[in-house]
């Protein structure tokens, strides 16, 4: 079957690298090819897997810049069986976009300012339940957890390095799902957004922000690699003066400073 989808309507503003890196969530991206047709622009984006392909479908009626897009496969064949996912499983320790969730890709793309319609998020946790896919993606991070003994080495990045910016690297970007130990109440709420049977579109705007929020926290070259610091790098600025606010003697020179910045 062709991994191959065509865009439509892309503003003619909007750059070929913007739109690679789009659709480059949804899986790796074998070639693309953008052209220009009248005020608009339209593309062609083959992954390597089929998987990638089905995820970009979701994405139809999706804001990219200033214009809402449309997706559709080669064939126009919308229909996801499921027989992919049988296919794409591989004995490495590599996690790749093609295996995530489909409702956790979604928001990734929440988590980098995109506007993804609830319409959207809904067919991917109906996909993501009918598929089994989020237990099968958790199983697999526990797979990997118990080889590794990841939440120990989540716990030693935290107090020498950082909340798993190390862990990150070594788990090619699942960090995430490592917050400082499985084990925390945080840890176990990461768990059921993945295995409990029916969620709600809300789930997937809570992922989003905690997926945001934790890369504020790491910092770093990940946090930068994300580009999560052109989306949240002021917000982070703003909050960081309201935190270390000094006592009551102290708050006109914090005012001070605060409005200095902010000017």
């Amino acid at each position: 079957m062709t991994t191959t989808v065509h865009v439509k309507n892309i503003a003619a503003a909007t750059g070929d690298t913007e739109v690679k890196d789009f659709f480059s969530f949804c899986g790796k991206i074998t070639d693309i090819k953008v052209t220009t047709e009248g005020e608009t622009k339209s593309a062609e984006v083959t992954f390597e897997k089929e998987t990638a392909m089905k995820t970009a479908l979701l994405l139809n009626n999706t804001q990219l810049g200033p214009n809402h897009i449309t997706v559709a496969s080669a064939t126009g064949d919308v229909e996801d069986d499921g027989s992919h996912f049988a296919r794409q499983g591989n004995n490495n320790d590599e996690i790749t976009q093609e295996m995530k969730p489909r409702s956790r890709i979604l928001a990734e793309y929440l988590a980098h300012g995109y506007v993804v319609g609830d319409a959207a998020l809904q067919r991917a946790i109906e996909l993501d339940q009918k598929h089994g896919i989020s237990s099968k993606f958790l199983n697999k991070i526990q797979e990997m957890d118990k080889k590794y003994q990841a939440t120990d080495r989540a716990r030693t990045t935290d107090q020498t390095y950082g909340i798993s910016q190390r862990a990150g690297n070594f788990f090619g970007g699942l960090s995430s799902y490592f917050e400082k130990a499985s084990n925390t109440p945080t840890g176990k709420k990461i768990a059921q957004f993945y295995i409990e049977g029916s969620r709600q579109v809300q789930d997937i705007h809570t992922e989003a922000r905690r997926l945001a929020d934790l890369k504020t926290e790491e910092h770093g070259s990940a946090y930068k690699a994300a580009g999560l610091d052109k989306v949240f790098g002021k917000e982070a600025e703003k909050e960081k003066p309201a935190e270390e606010k000094p006592a009551d003697s102290a708050a006109p020179a914090a005012a001070t400073s605060t409005d200095a910045k902010s000017g």
